[in-house]
């Protein structure tokens, strides 16, 4: 894969994978492809797919009934690696709003539905505000809505990442007020003022430096089948999968794969998967109350 790139230019390799992931996912590409996804010539797109062809020389045949090339039976990929993931995150991204069809590598999408999340508004001038005291290891005065609290109030924090917990987006920053490495949800941040140096390092948040290996596998009152197919599902091994995680985020891992509660609680077919280890073998934090987590949590 790395041999057939090599010497290319960056626009030039990249058009070079477009061309393959739509050979790949779509069963074909032509020049009309190319130019409306990368603006270039007619002649520099009919320069792309000859050079394609050069480097992948059994990969694409042209079809004249069709007016395009197709994917030969001998289709090995050489520009990309094929990544499911990938092309899933761009029909999700494309549901969401995030991203328009026009903007995907995408030609043909199939019919799909994708369960919604409420919008979370986040104001542009507060992220940019929280990248540059990242950046800059600096404080910065926020005026923050929590739960705790009817009225909104003015505090320091010094952030030093971003965390996303499968819904909402927090800055990971340690509190002026509480004295604690704290999770703040951007969208409760209202506005920003002021900056100055921060008050302690990013290492300092062992919880955030500090992972932890879950490992988990199918509910043991599945039959036999039903443990088969929740080890495809989450792609286990010998009965078990492994999921690494900050151990700042380990609260909203937990949470979303439904694993903080009593798995007996709820039947084996809705609760599917359990931890294979006592929650206390992987987090002090955590085993020693949720309040210990949650109380981390603005």
């Amino acid at each position: 894969m790395a041999q057939a790139g090599a010497g290319l230019k960056w626009g030039v390799e990249r058009r070079l994978e477009f061309i393959e992931f739509r050979l790949f996912w779509e069963g074909g590409v032509n020049r009309a492809d190319i130019i409306e996804m990368f603006d270039v010539s007619v002649p520099q797109a009919s320069k792309d797919l000859t050079l394609y062809q050069e480097r992948a020389p059994h990969n694409a045949i042209y079809d004249k009934s069709a007016k395009r090339y197709i994917a030969s039976d001998a289709f090995t990929p050489c520009f990309l690696k094929p990544d499911p993931d990938g092309y899933l995150s761009q029909l999700r991204s494309v549901a969401d709003g995030i991203l328009d069809p026009s903007q995907a590598w995408l030609g043909h999408f199939p019919s799909f539905g994708v369960a919604p999340s409420p919008a979370r508004e986040i104001r542009a001038e507060v992220l940019r505000s929280m990248l540059s005291a990242i950046r800059q290891r600096e404080a910065v005065e926020i005026r923050y809505q929590s739960l705790s609290s009817s009225e909104s109030r003015w505090r320091w924090i010094t952030p030093h990442a971003l965390g996303f917990d499968g819904f909402r987006w927090h800055a990971r920053a340690f509190c002026g007020v509480d004295r604690v490495f704290k999770d703040f949800l951007l969208s409760r941040i209202l506005e920003t003022r002021g900056a100055k140096p921060g008050e302690i390092e990013a290492g300092a948040d062992t919880d955030w430096q500090d992972e932890v290996t879950l490992e988990i596998g199918p509910h043991p009152g599945l039959s036999d089948a039903q443990k088969k197919a929740i080890a495809l599902d989450y792609g286990m091994r010998e009965g078990k999968a492994r999921v690494k995680v900050r151990r700042a985020l380990l609260y909203y891992t937990l949470k979303r794969l439904g694993l903080d509660v009593d798995p007996n609680s709820r039947a084996p077919q809705d609760q599917q998967i359990i931890l294979l280890e006592p929650l206390a073998t992987y987090s002090g934090t955590y085993a020693n109350g949720a309040t210990g987590t949650a109380n981390a949590r603005a």
